[in-house]
């Protein structure tokens, strides 16, 4: 038996114990105010404090508590640095890596899955884990034709996991608000839970996983594995080396940083348009940046291409991203308040019983689609916290705003999951030409475009 579950009991125990340590941490807050210290500076040592705690616990568990560790970890760029800069480092670790199943476990879901002779498919197979994620961790082999491979391996017991903690997390969402500055973390957890039947079915990511091996074969920019044998609980895909995106944001030059978030902008808005689906878990653990190409200088940063792994995760969209968000960024660019206002109460942004001020809805916008307006924009963790605290401060127009719009059901992992790759171009702080991308492979950026294509 695996250890993610082991003791339902204890995992609950962990969880429950995040609420008591972050009141805990509010009275002493409050005795360090009435010893005199600042709110802010108190604030700032409680979010940290609190911070520690939780990535700690989340990193420890697996399941859905590591998942929801994953998804918040790419805002960490949002965090203020004298907060962000103490647990980074606990945050990267996070993305790559976790404490591994015993090597019995394992071998007894390939025994259950594979067959008794489930060591006859395989050359090599080498029992210390690669890497470890939130339902599975995966093993580097060689497959019997002498190829490498990626062998994933499900936890037992991960759907039950992930279920019992998202529930448990979504008990008190709330309080983990204050971590990143205008997130409401609930509808987050909420979304977590409604893919977790998509997750955990291996047989969807083969098909998902295929699809973009093919569309991408020959690709200069990206690479995805193909899929080399699949069954319930295993997956086993061809095995890509590269640097760990995670590796690039601590320690990459400025030219692979560049090279990384132009590549991971491109996948985001090339992907959908390519193959009807958009990859939907965009965390550093998730990419590889892979040197040497095909180009006439292999070495360059300009020839290093972006490998992409994990599929788990898709969203449908079979004509590609809607012409709706194109066309909604296309007139906020031109300043065409009554146009954005009319696209955005038509799909559901702005709700029939609300009434918005057209210029103020612009306003709000405006900051947010900086990048979208200059040939080059230069993604930094200042940027988006500046973005965070205009939307996250209480008192704040665009906040008052914020609270007043929608977010259709249809968009909402499109929203996160670009919210989340501006995340890692902010940790990257990768200089990139995003106009670039829009205009190639988002429907309705351009007018011409959408006009030939009707």
């Amino acid at each position: 038996m695996s250890d993610l579950p082991r003791k339902a009991v204890t995992r609950t125990a962990k969880l429950a114990a995040l609420p008591l340590g972050f009141a805990g941490r509010a009275t002493w807050g409050l005795g360090k105010r009435i010893g005199g210290k600042s709110a802010e500076i108190v604030a700032r040592e409680l979010q940290q404090r609190t911070a520690e705690q939780l990535f700690k616990v989340l990193g420890e568990l697996k399941g859905g508590a590591m998942k929801l560790g994953q998804a918040l970890s790419v805002f960490e760029s949002a965090l203020p640095e004298e907060v962000a800069g103490p647990y980074r480092a606990a945050l990267t670790k996070l993305q790559e890596a976790a404490p591994p199943m015993p090597t019995r476990t394992v071998h007894g879901v390939l025994e259950e899955r594979l067959g008794e002779e489930w060591r006859e498919l395989f050359l090599e197979f080498e029992d210390k884990p690669a890497a470890a994620a939130s339902i599975g961790q995966v093993h580097r082999a060689v497959w019997h034709d002498g190829r490498e491979v990626a062998v994933k391996v499900q936890y037992p017991g991960a759907g039950e996991a992930l279920l019992s903690d998202l529930a448990q997390l979504s008990r008190f969402a709330r309080l983990l608000g204050p971590l990143i500055p205008g997130m409401d973390i609930k509808p987050l957890i909420k979304e977590l839970r409604d893919r977790v039947s998509e997750e955990l079915d291996y047989a969807l990511e083969a098909e998902s996983q295929r699809q973009h091996a093919e569309e991408f074969a020959d690709d200069p920019d990206v690479v995805v594995p193909g899929v080399v044998y699949q069954s319930e609980q295993v997956l086993v895909t061809e095995w890509i080396e590269g640097i760990p995106l995670s590796e690039v944001i601590a320690d990459g030059t400025p030219e692979q940083r560049d090279r990384a978030g132009q590549l991971l902008a491109r996948f985001l808005f090339s992907g959908p348009a390519r193959t009807g689906l958009l990859h939907a878990d965009p965390h550093p653990g998730n990419f590889r940046l892979l040197p040497g190409g095909a180009g006439e200088d292999e070495d360059g940063p300009e020839s290093w291409r972006l490998g992409v792994l994990d599929f788990g995760t898709v969203d449908r969209l079979p004509g590609g991203l809607p012409e709706t968000i194109g066309a909604c960024l296309r007139m906020t660019l031109e300043g065409d308040a009554e146009g954005v206002y009319a696209v955005l109460r038509e799909e559901g942004f702005v709700r029939e019983s609300i009434e918005l001020d057209p210029d103020a809805v612009l306003a709000y916008l405006l900051p947010i689609i900086e990048p979208a307006e200059v040939d080059a924009f230069a993604f930094s963790r200042g940027w988006l916290r500046t973005q965070a605290a205009r939307i996250g401060d209480l008192r704040s127009p665009a906040h008052q705003l914020g609270k007043q719009l929608n977010l259709p059901p249809s968009y909402l992992l499109i929203h996160r999951v670009t919210l989340s790759t501006i995340g890692v171009l902010c940790q990257l702080n990768a200089t990139v030409r995003l106009r670039d991308e829009l205009e190639e492979w988002l429907p309705g950026f351009l007018a011409e475009k959408a006009e030939e294509e009707r």
